[in-house]
């Protein structure tokens, strides 16, 4: 039996970086990587562009300005955002201009609307203003050239937005991991089937390909197989051609039914190991096929979910180089006591709001309290009883 991260560094170890890269819509790029620098083509804005509502004027015509002697100028022109001023502001002059409208040639400030007021074709100013106020420069935001966006990045809105500024309506990423999801079982059933004496709806399988769908990764193959090692070796054989990584779920443990360690005999397949240190899913299998990772996680719905969430993440950060895959580990206060640690290092779920971790103790066959669950809370083997206000270490979802 092997600790946790050890398990990790195994699995990490045998995951191949992914560089294989492809052009995808903007539309679809959001959680995928960057495998090219942004570089900006042009200056962001490309002219002058007022901040606000206004009159473009030259500052050395509104010297010593105010409400008792303003400053009036003549009104040569109206802008719109989108639109430009044919022509230049010369001294005793001003535009009307909209935020976001070019500043037009020889106006060196902008007055907000506030402080004017337009009569018969002539503004009267009543403020003083210096050369550049309420002026955006042009590459204000960024200059030709400029890198906006490393590669590596992981887009998101903010970053897609960038790409949509300069212009792009394609970015260039990393392929993402093709995984391939297959759960045994002959007691369980898929949704929508009729539910047999003895049977179970599945529900290991449907929460790991929504998982990989949540962190912007479908699976190649989501389906599930009987549990016949032949059988099973097949489907291995099949999804091996085409995946980077097979997940599968059941048949791990020592039973007459548990048919995984048959499977990785009958493939010939390099083990990694079997038995983590980790309560649920300590019968966790990993094998290598044909330079692809197998890795075989608890029938337990819970034990499945641990399993995933600890050691499948850590195999796709290293496989698209986005270490935000891996879980990020907090500090958090007890809300309510938890009696039974145990001796095996243990995950528990939990809800966390904040600094505050409230437990939920059920037993791990049961998936209902999955629905609140956003992280796991660890306790140490042979840990006593944590009692409420207890500081503990959780594993956010």
């Amino acid at each position: 039996m092997i600790q946790i991260e050890e398990a990790q560094d195994i699995l990490v170890k045998h995951a191949k970086r992914i560089t294989e890269t492809e052009k995808v819509s903007i539309w679809d790029a959001k959680g995928r990587i960057l495998a090219k620098d942004a570089k900006a083509d042009s200056d962001q804005p490309p002219f002058p562009r007022s901040p606000l509502d206004g009159y473009a004027m030259k500052a050395a015509d509104l010297e010593n300005a105010s409400k008792e002697n303003p400053a009036v100028l003549e009104v040569i022109g109206k802008i719109f955002a989108g639109y430009v001023f044919e022509g230049s502001v010369e001294k005793g002059q001003a535009v009307r201009l909209m935020t976001g409208a070019p500043i037009p040639e020889g106006a060196d400030t902008v007055i907000r609307q506030e402080d004017t007021e337009e009569a018969d074709g002539k503004v009267s100013v009543f403020v003083p203003s210096k050369p550049y106020k309420n002026y955006c420069p042009k590459g204000e935001d960024y200059k030709a050239g400029d890198v906006l966006l490393k590669a590596g990045s992981v887009l998101n809105a903010g970053r897609i937005a960038v790409l949509s500024s300069l212009g792009k309506t394609e970015a260039e990423v990393y392929r993402t991991p093709r995984v391939s999801v297959i759960a045994t079982g002959d007691e369980v059933v898929a949704p929508g089937e009729t539910l047999a004496a003895g049977k179970i709806y599945d529900s290991n399988l449907t929460y790991i390909t929504m998982r990989l769908k949540e962190l912007c990764m479908t699976p190649v193959i989501s389906e599930h197989c009987s549990d016949e090692p032949e059988v099973m070796a097949d489907r291995i054989k099949e999804a091996a051609k085409i995946s980077d990584l097979i997940i599968t779920t059941g048949g791990v443990s020592v039973g007459e039914k548990d048919i995984m360690h048959d499977v990785a005999d009958i493939l010939g397949a390099e083990r990694l190991f079997w038995n983590v240190n980790i309560k649920p899913g300590k019968p966790t299998l990993a094998f290598v096929y044909k330079g692809v990772t197998v890795l075989c996680l608890s029938g337990n719905p819970y034990g499945a979910v641990v399993n995933f969430e600890l050691l499948a993440r850590p195999v796709l950060a290293e496989l698209t180089g986005n270490k935000s895959l891996v879980m990020e580990k907090k500090k958090a206060v007890l809300n309510n006591g938890f009696a039974k640690p145990g001796g095996k290092r243990r995950f528990v779920r939990g809800n966390l709001e904040g600094g505050n971790v409230t437990v939920f103790e059920q037993p791990s066959g049961t998936i209902s309290t999955m629905a609140d669950c956003n992280c796991f809370i660890e306790f140490g083997p042979n840990t006593p009883e944590a009692s409420e206000g207890t500081e503990v270490e959780v594993y956010v979802l």
